[in-house]
């Protein structure tokens, strides 16, 4: 455990730097990120999207995911959660600015302030690799879901987490960094249903910290095929058995 992972050894997931602060309000979080996982998702969950019901995103930091959300899911009722309160008040300037209506409340993922099976929709992105209590964070997922809810996951796995551009600007407890694999399991142990065609291993150009996938740009060398490769993503439509 590095020492800034002590640091927040009691609390239940660790903050975010002030670089990696700054890095969620940029265009490559938005665009290359955010706008990639939810249309990846939105994928995975199958045609035609289910819309409407209740949406939490937890997580939800600045409030970037909203517009995107809104227009794939358009949830009757959102809900942001985050640990942190100046993000939450962030958030809540986004969703003015975009004129989206979000019920916003700073909790922790391990313990949501709301009822059994009172959400239709648990949106996870990011913030797995943050949280200390990984395991009772899932409880709670499956806790507030409905039956037949839909879990919608996206993570980075531990190569990506553990190199050292990461190391270098970011902060994580290393801990409990997960494998592709590892968390698939850890989804699929929790009682989640899902196939493979519900789990997508994307290898984009930022989550590759070695080159950045420059040499493939570059049309030097192709990009090494899932299972020749370290995946350093991984995102999952599971559901809550009906």
């Amino acid at each position: 455990m590095d020492a800034s992972t002590m640091k927040y050894a009691s609390a239940t997931y660790v903050e975010e730097t002030r670089i990696g602060f700054v890095f969620l309000r940029t265009h490559t979080w938005q665009h290359h990120v955010l706008r990639v996982a939810i249309n990846d998702l939105k994928r995975l969950a199958g045609e035609p999207v289910a819309q409407g019901g209740t949406l939490l995103d937890v997580g939800c930091g600045q409030g970037r995911s909203f517009r995107y959300l809104r227009d794939v899911f358009a949830p009757t009722r959102m809900l942001g959660l985050d640990a942190d309160p100046h993000s939450i008040g962030l958030s809540r300037d986004e969703a003015a600015r975009e004129g989206i209506d979000v019920e916003l409340f700073t909790g922790d993922c391990a313990n949501i302030d709301l009822p059994d099976a009172s959400v239709d929709t648990v949106f996870c992105h990011q913030t797995f690799h943050h949280l200390v209590e990984q395991e009772h964070a899932l409880d709670e997922f499956w806790r507030v879901l409905k039956p037949g809810g839909l879990l919608l996951f996206a993570e980075s796995t531990k190569a990506y987490i553990d190199s050292w551009v990461i190391r270098w600007f970011f902060r994580h407890p290393m801990h409990v960094q997960k494998t592709a694999n590892e968390y698939v399991e850890m989804l699929r142990a929790r009682g989640f249903l899902f196939t493979d065609a519900q789990v997508s291993l994307p290898y984009l150009w930022w989550s590759r910290a070695k080159d950045f996938g420059l040499l493939e740009r570059w049309g030097i060398k192709a990009a090494p095929p899932v299972g020749k490769r370290e995946e350093t993503l991984v995102n999952v439509a599971a559901r809550k058995p009906g």
